[in-house]
Formats: structure tokens, sequence, C-alpha cells
């Protein structure tokens, strides 16, 4: 009723304003911007126009990122790691005391900002560009619809584009909806919106795992596909996890509401660029590498210290590899999410310092992680790691459907301030990954494809 009384009022609006608006012209033309509207709001080529952009956005990251990330990479993990060794060993600094500062804290913080640095410098401009632009909104707008099929508010569509950018963030965002119930279905599945810090670890595995199969003149392609396709099933997954909780935890009516889109502007490029380099890009990166510098502690200690002649490290992934390889994933991707929990941007480079330590390489040095192309990446996973392409797709799977990082589950807890609501949203999309991963691994096993 509410959506016909607001439709009426619409129409009988355009009505006044078409009798009473003069357009110039003998004829009136469709503007510029009601002419896009109507393909990017559209039933039919909305949601492919949708995926052009997008993907679109992806292959500019990947593409643009592999050189100023590789410069990074050796200056950062080459050059300047070399002189801090030879200022450490001229002051004659414990070798325990410089493998803590050096090859743990340092390297840590090195990886993140030489992989992440580069390609958020694209993406985020790219992204806020389309958010100033206004076509944001009209996404929401595309998936409204399927949003209240889901038994959830239409403005939830809203919240997740903004836990695109910052899961926490977009926990805030749901303070738009105003019934309780349909805002805590929004609050627990945000966490399926892809954040800041997944993008790295799903673009790399795209990059070395799926495209690898391809041609190099369509790799790039595949690889922004493959994330697309990534970021598309965290909505399905949105969808049918606010479906299953508005039909057993969370049963209710279904409100309604009316969402005006914004009129299309012209880019501010300089605005832009201050607020997605400094606001986004900066402030992210920041985040990751205040969270890289205790993990890098963290993983060196555990991979130095040693408990009956192994190190913690070795006992901790040794525990936890028959649950990893039941689920098409490993011991040591286990024990990375643990102590990445403070933030998803330092899943990668845990992962290798962990990889390359316990088979005791020559690339690794108590717990160091050097400098590595992604070919050295990919070699490095699947040489040492016993990597298998199944590995990395479910990586990329339980990347998009593990736990939220503590900060999300903080403000979730702020925001609740519930307990069990927190606890739920963290134990929610976990058991999702893991059902998700151990299907995919049952399957590819199966047809012989693992």
């Amino acid at each position: 009723m509410h959506d016909e009384i607001v439709g009426a009022l619409y129409e009988e609006a355009s009505r006044i304003a078409s009798q009473a608006v003069w357009q110039e012209g003998a004829e009136r033309k469709l503007r510029w911007d009601q002419w896009l509207d109507k393909i990017l709001t559209s039933r039919i080529w909305g949601f492919p126009a949708m995926a052009l952009l997008f993907g679109a956005v992806f292959w500019v990251t990947i593409t643009g990122a592999n050189v100023p990330s590789s410069l990074l990479g050796d200056l950062l993990m080459g050059t300047v790691y070399g002189w801090l060794h030879q200022g450490a060993n001229a002051l004659h600094a414990p070798e325990w005391l410089s493998g803590f500062l050096i090859d743990g804290v340092y390297l840590a913080m090195a990886w993140v900002v030489s992989v992440m640095l580069p390609p958020m410098a694209i993406f985020f401009p790219v992204f806020t560009l389309l958010e100033d632009l206004g076509y944001l909104p009209r996404v929401a707008f595309n998936l409204d619809r399927a949003f209240k099929g889901a038994g959830a508010h239409g403005k939830q569509a809203l919240s997740m584009m903004m836990g695109f950018g910052c899961n926490a963030a977009g926990v805030v965002s749901t303070r738009i909806i105003d019934s309780p119930r349909e805002r805590l279905i929004a609050i627990l599945t945000n966490n399926f919106s892809i954040c800041n810090g997944r993008w790295p670890t799903l673009i790399l595995m795209a990059t070395i795992f799926v495209a690898a199969t391809m041609p190099p003149a369509f790799a790039s392609a595949v690889a922004s596909a493959a994330v697309v396709g990534i970021a598309a099933l965290g909505v399905i997954f949105t969808l049918l996890t606010s479906k299953l909780l508005s039909k057993t935890l969370l049963k209710g009516e279904t409100s309604v509401f009316t969402l005006e889109l914004p009129p299309y502007r012209p880019p501010r490029v300089l605005q832009t660029l201050y607020t997605s380099l400094i606001d986004r890009t900066l402030l992210v990166l920041w985040r990751a590498v205040v969270m890289a510098a205790p993990a890098g502690a963290v993983i060196w200690l555990i991979s130095n210290v040693s408990v009956a002649g192994n190190s913690i490290a070795h006992w901790m992934v040794s525990g936890l590899e028959p649950l990893g390889v039941w689920v098409g994933l490993n011991g040591v991707i286990l024990v990375a999410y643990i102590v990445a929990i403070p933030a998803n941007e330092i899943i990668i480079p845990t992962i290798l310092m962990l990889t390359l330590n316990l088979a005791k390489s020559s690339l690794a040095s108590q717990g160091v992680m050097l400098e590595l192309e992604e070919s050295d990446i990919k070699g490095v996973l699947t040489g040492l790691g016993g990597w298998t392409a199944l590995t990395g797709i479910n990586l990329m799977l339980f990347s998009l459907l593990h736990n939220p990082c503590s900060t999300t589950l903080l403000t979730i807890f702020k925001e609740t301030g519930s307990k069990k609501w927190t606890l739920i949203s963290a134990l929610l999309p976990l058991v999702i990954g893991f059902a998700v991963c151990f299907l995919t691994a049952s399957a590819a096993r199966l047809l012989g494809w693992a």
C-alpha cells in the first residue's frame, strides 16, 4: 500500500511538472541523465552494466599496480632491508633483537606497504569517483527489490555498499534503518561485503591461480572477472543469509521506504583525489601497518620459540592441518587467520612468512619474508606450501566468508549492546565459510580435480 501511495504521488507530481514546466524545443528531448538512468537502473541492463563497470575498475587496479608494487618491493625489502641489517651489524646488535625488529616487525610492515599501497592508490580514487558521480545509489536501487524479497530492508543495500570500504563503517551506517529487526539483519550480514583489507588477498589469488591458466593477453581480464565474481557471490550470500535470518531468528514484516536517486554530478577530481588518497588510502594503509607490526612480531616469536624441539608455529600448524585439508585449505592458512584477527590486511604476509619458515627455505631466515614477485609467491605457495589451484580458490572463498575482524566485532558490540549478537556475527560467517570451502573441496575431489 505504501509503495502504491508513493507511486501515485510521484505520478501526480510528474503530471503537474509536465504541464507547468516548459522545455525549449518543439519536441521534448530526453535528457542525458534520464537516458543514462534508463540503462543503469534497467532491470535488463542494470546488472550487466554494474558488472562491466566494476570489472573495469578491478582490471585497471590489477594491471596498473604491478610496476609500482615491484618498485616498492625492491626499495623496502631489498635496499632498505639491507641497510637496516648493516646498521644492526655496525651497532653489534644481538641477533635475536635484529631478527625480531627487522626480520619480524619491519618486513611485515614493508610487505604490507609494497603490496597494498599501489592497488589502493588506484582502486580508491576510481571507486570514489563512481561514488562522487552518483552511481552507488543506483547500485542500491538495482538491489532494492532483491533485499525486499530476502525479507530485509531496502536501505540494507546502502549499508552493504559502505561495507565494501570498511565493514565497521558498514555496521555503523545501518543506523539509517529504523526497524531494529532489519537493522540487526543488516549488521549480521555486512561482513559479506568485501572490505579494503580483503581486496589484496583476492586480487593476488585471482592473479596467480585463476588467471595463470589463461594466455597472458587475457590474464588480467580473467583475474578481474574472478574478483568481480567473488564480490557478486558476497551479495548472493548477503541475500541468502538475510532470508534465512528473516525466517528463523529475526522473523517479522518487511518495512518499505522511498529511495530518491541523486542527480549525476560532474567529477570533482582534486577533491576525489584528496578524499581517496588521504582519507581512505593512507588511513587504511596506516591501520594495516599498525596491525602488521605486532603481527610480524608474533609470527617471528612463534617461528623462533621452540617447545619440545619444534617451534610454536609448527605445533599450531600441525594441530590445524587436518581441519584445513578437510575444507580445502591448510594449517598455515588457519593459523594466519588467527594471527590476523586484528586486520585482514596481513593475511598474505602472514601466510608467506609461516610457509617460508616452516619449510626452512633458503629464502627464509628465522621468520623472515624477503622480497617476492608474484611468480615467486606462487612458487613458494605451490612448491614449499603444497598449494593447488583448489587451495587458492578456497582461500578466496574463505576470505569472503570468514569472521569479521576485531574492529568490526567491537563496532557490532557497541551498536547492538549484546554479547549474544556479537558472538553470532562472528560464528555465522565462519560456519558458512567452512561449509562452503568443504563443499567446494569435496566437489573438486569427487570430480578428480584435486
